[in-house]
């Protein structure tokens, strides 16, 4: 990874979530009718944050969990719930406001700090969990894996992330994604094959003490995604 190419990859995230998208993803995110496309799109992501909560001890009493890319904080209040106290953390601000204004009062035995700012702060400290869902899907897996290293050199048990893998689906929404006027485009998902990216994590010095566990897909309408777990070796 180059400082340059994640803080410029960074900087347009930021730019596309803080403004051009800040609407529509304050109504995914929300419990509004939708159409039918982002219909799927909230399911699948609905589907996907329960698949990592499963992935996670259902007692999460003195646990310290990173929330890498919060959004409007829906897994940090979940994991809170269960007791964890969580730092949730996200480059937009315009998501943070409206995490702050959802937060429910029966938080329940845990706790949640809403930040804005670089999940990779070392100010941020060490943790029991790091979960990332759909938050690296934008980088280049290059940088995504630094990102993933540099998050399990502070983390004590799970790595939890997603990744955009390589389908033909995938391919031809990039493909449509180009014809769209620039001002218009999200920053575009890389995606990358589970056998690419396993030979990455592999091969990665700095993960040579984390092992993959668990993976699983899901697939919903417009929204494709695959979970994987790392674990201490």
């Amino acid at each position: 990874m180059t400082d340059t190419s994640y803080r410029q990859r960074r900087g347009q995230i930021a730019n596309y979530f803080d403004r051009t998208a800040a609407e529509a993803w304050s109504r995914m995110t929300s419990d509004v009718p939708l159409g039918r496309v982002r219909a799927t799109v909230r399911a699948g992501r609905t589907r996907m944050r329960e698949v990592l909560l499963g992935w996670l001890p259902a007692d999460l009493t003195g646990r310290r969990i990173l929330d890498a890319g919060c959004g409007t904080g829906a897994f940090a209040v979940e994991a809170a719930r269960r007791g964890a106290e969580v730092v949730a953390i996200d480059l937009s601000p315009t998501l943070i406001e409206l995490a702050h204004e959802r937060i429910p009062a029966d938080l329940g035995p845990g706790r949640v700090e809403f930040l804005v700012g670089d999940l990779l702060d070392p100010a941020l400290g060490d943790f029991d969990h790091v979960v990332a869902m759909d938050s690296l899907i934008h980088y280049q897996a290059a940088d995504a894996l630094q990102v993933i290293a540099g998050l399990a050199g502070r983390t004590r048990s799970s790595v939890l992330f997603t990744f955009a893998p390589r389908t033909p689906l995938l391919a031809m929404m990039h493909a449509l994604g180009k014809f769209f006027p620039r001002g218009d485009r999200a920053p575009a998902i890389e995606p990358v094959s589970e056998k690419d990216l396993r030979a990455l994590l592999a091969g990665d010095a700095a993960l040579a003490g984390w092992q993959v566990a668990r993976t699983q897909r899901i697939v919903n309408g417009f929204y494709t995604s695959q979970a994987l777990e790392l674990q201490p070796s």
